[in-house]
């Protein structure tokens, strides 16, 4: 018991990795490019992060998803560099690099050696202004795209659950649409319509280059001004506020999918740190969630899972660092004899007894061991460090907020974690989705979600 107590103390100090104790250097170029540059010389090998401010939550009805096309447009070339050039000369120096979308941002990679550094800040400002977008390499990658939705959503019941739910629990909130489109308007992008999205949001004004690893701050911005300097910056209009409406009650459905086990998934409507009234809500609901799904002895494992073994399965989870306010989550498939009923009523018990009973000294502090000691164990990753960095940025909150997490989630009382429950854990802010398997033919075989490299 000593031994435990110990080390819960000591992870409950602000005590980081080297990484974590260099400091950020910030500069903005005169065409309003950011560029954060963070050293860590453990390695010989730096990370290159460019960050958009656009994602899906920034689309319009028609075009849901072009954010996440475009991004794959985006290795298809340009006049200086053809399709293919791209990955071939980053793969020719020894390095790798992808993808990805999001809510809220796009965002595109390399990790190399640290001497090819030139070479990702060329071919990415390149592609910043110069994309050349092709007909027939559209033609190509809506084929792609929309296999891609197929296996991640489309044969996947869960994931076909989830986004019905968020297009229920959202009334006006631009979370509503999935990242990846709906598919009747993934069939009818044009080459225009990429051409003005595009020509909308990538510029330097609305870009953060990250690099993070065995680099000298000064000669990573002089290369920034190299090669990023000469682009020109956008005009750009501010974006609309899309404030969710206030919940009027509970909101629930049923989806009826070919599956094996049936599932029920829950959503309250919660601030994030972006939104949140007073900004340590938003820390003691990701406590509060740590203190429901935080490893085995977190509450929903120990106590649905294992000791009444009403539930295969059970989690929780919360995202602060979101542009607009979101869910807090809770999930569970019912054990054999169970319904998704019994979980709910299992689910909301849990709910309960945090608004009427405090956690107690000991459980608060084993989360708060689990969710530090996570936090500072990401960032032993050089691309971790970066993606904290232009994940804060781009959303709105600004990187010298990653530094601030442990201390903030360190702070929070067992009277806060209650008082959050108690004020946005609640019916009016609920909305939840059941999945109702059906039969499954006997040709329907389960696939797995891949990541995969975008087709060139």
């Amino acid at each position: 018991m000593k031994l435990q107590r110990f080390i819960i103390l000591l992870l409950m100090f602000p005590v980081f990795s080297q990484a974590a104790d260099v400091k950020v250097q910030e500069r903005i170029l005169n065409n309003g490019l950011k560029v954060l540059v963070k050293e860590d010389h453990r390695s010989p090998v730096v990370v290159t992060q460019v960050w958009y401010k656009v994602g899906s939550s920034y689309e319009p009805g028609g075009i849901t998803g072009i954010s996440h096309m475009l991004e794959h447009m985006m290795f298809k070339g340009t006049d200086k560099h053809p399709v293919g050039e791209f990955s071939r000369i980053i793969a020719e120096n020894g390095g790798n690099e992808n993808a990805f979308t999001g809510r809220d941002y796009t965002a595109y990679f390399q990790t190399l050696e640290k001497s090819r550094l030139p070479i990702s800040f060329e071919l990415e400002a390149d592609r910043m202004r110069n994309l050349h977008l092709l007909e027939s390499e559209l033609v190509k990658e809506l084929q792609v795209v929309t296999e891609e939705r197929r296996m991640r959503t489309d044969d996947k019941p869960r994931a076909k659950l989830q986004e019905h739910f968020s297009a229920m629990a959202y009334l006006n909130s631009p979370y509503k649409n999935p990242v990846i489109g709906w598919p009747a308007d993934i069939a009818a992008y044009t080459i225009k319509d990429l051409q003005q999205w595009y020509e909308r949001w990538y510029a330097p004004n609305n870009a953060t280059v990250v690099v993070v690893g065995d680099v000298v701050p000064k000669e990573v911005f002089k290369l920034a001004e190299k090669y990023f300097g000469p682009l020109k910056p956008s005009e750009l209009d501010p974006v609309k506020p899309q404030t969710e409406v206030k919940q009027l009650g509970v909101k629930k459905m049923t989806i009826k999918l070919p599956a094996k086990l049936p599932y029920i998934l829950m959503g309250y409507k919660v601030p994030v740190l972006t939104t949140a009234e007073n900004e340590w809500e938003a820390y003691a609901l990701e406590v509060l969630a740590g203190i429901l799904d935080g490893g085995n002895s977190a509450r929903l494992q120990s106590q649905l899972v294992r000791g009444q073994q009403i539930a295969v399965a059970a989690g929780a989870g919360y995202n602060l660092t979101t542009r607009l306010s979101n869910l807090f989550m809770l999930d569970a498939t019912p054990a054999k004899g169970k319904t998704v009923q019994d979980m709910e009523v299992a689910l909301k018990q849990q709910i309960d007894k945090l608004k009427t009973e405090k956690v107690t000294s000991e459980e608060l502090a084993r989360i708060k061991a689990q969710v530090l000691s996570g936090a500072i164990y990401e960032r032993d990753s050089n691309f971790y460090q970066a993606m904290q960095l232009g994940m804060y940025e781009t959303v709105g909150l600004g990187w010298q907020k990653v530094d601030e997490y442990v201390n903030k989630v360190n702070q929070i009382t067992a009277e806060q974690v209650q008082q959050v429950a108690s004020k946005y854990l609640i019916d009016d802010r609920l909305s939840i989705a059941y999945l109702d398997p059906q039969p499954m033919k006997k040709n329907q075989i389960n696939k797995t979600m891949t990541g995969g490299r975008h087709a060139q």
